[in-house]
């Protein structure tokens, strides 16, 4: 019964928090400035849950071309920003990923 408590509190505590910012931010002025940065958090939250995974497949730093992430990873990147299309991004990114796997494992030693 404790768990379930411990469960329900904290996932009160964080509606309440996520709750409260967006009931305030309603009622406030925020400056031009800072409404302009809020427009690349998204971006570098992306960046920052996705780079690591691209760069450390396997732990340890690898920028060679026998890393199938990263060389899929840089593909997506020239889709996403010649095309702007998210689905177009996402499918070519995952067809590369696995194309590379299949290539880079053939020729593996």
């Amino acid at each position: 019964m404790n768990l379930w408590l411990t469960m329900i509190a904290a996932g009160l505590a964080t509606f309440a928090t996520r709750l409260s910012f967006i009931l305030l931010i309603e009622r406030m002025k925020l400056p031009a400035w800072f409404q302009r940065s809020l427009r690349f958090v998204p971006l570098a939250v992306l960046s920052a849950i996705v780079l690591p995974e691209l760069v450390n497949p396997n732990g340890a730093l690898d920028l060679s071309l026998r890393n199938p992430q990263l060389i899929s990873g840089l593909l997506a990147i020239v889709v996403a920003w010649r095309t702007r299309n998210v689905i177009l991004t996402i499918l070519l990114g995952m067809a590369a990923l696995f194309f590379f796997q299949a290539l880079i494992g053939h020729f593996a030693p």
